[in-house]
């Protein structure tokens, strides 16, 4: 993706789709050893408030964008916390366990100096309709960045990308997290 985006910066613009969600053998392993329970997939959609283009585009990329997926920053979360959780065995479309969550911040500055990058989402773990886990889950990046929009663009769609798995990863060390989902006796 990163060769691609740097030989269209060089003509232009660029428009990049992000890949479809793989899982990460340290997501996958974190959640291997946690012993939780199996849990199905909710929704997830924009947070009540936000602007709907916040799921959709990105600005600060210098005139170039990235797109999700599946049309859906909200949905590449989803996506990314369904792979690593089938990846480890941890998906079941009949557990009572219910993921859902609402995405609250997505933004990336491919800057002069220094990028920066934000993904947040508030996360809900439900059994039987009771919430077990709600809490906003935060993934920030910073890195050195260029004047020269062929190097720090591509970098900035890199840097925001990742910050998926490192959200998905904050996720799954939350220790709340870990108590909603644990299997019992453990």
């Amino acid at each position: 993706m990163a060769l691609a985006a740097a030989l269209a910066i060089l003509a232009g613009c660029v428009s990049v789709k992000m890949p479809a969600p793989a899982p990460s053998a340290g997501n996958a392993e974190k959640l291997r050893t946690a012993k939780l329970v199996p849990s199905q997939m909710g929704s997830f959609k924009l947070a009540a408030g936000k602007p709907a283009d916040m799921d959709t585009s990105l600005s600060g990329l210098r005139g170039s964008s990235v797109s999700p997926a599946g049309g859906s920053f909200a949905g590449q979360l989803r996506d990314e916390i369904a792979a690593e959780l089938g990846a480890a065995g941890l998906l079941d479309a009949k557990s009572r366990f219910v993921v859902e969550g609402q995405l609250t911040d997505s933004m990336v500055d491919a800057g002069m100096s220094v990028g920066k990058g934000r993904l947040a989402a508030r996360v809900q773990v439900r059994r039987d309709g009771q919430t077990l886990f709600d809490k906003e889950v935060v993934a920030e990046a910073t890195w050195e960045s260029s004047f020269v929009g062929a190097i720090a663009i591509p970098t900035a769609i890199n840097q925001y990308g990742a910050l998926y798995k490192t959200l998905a990863g904050k996720l799954f060390d939350d220790a709340d997290f870990r108590r909603a989902l644990a299997a019992p006796g453990s």
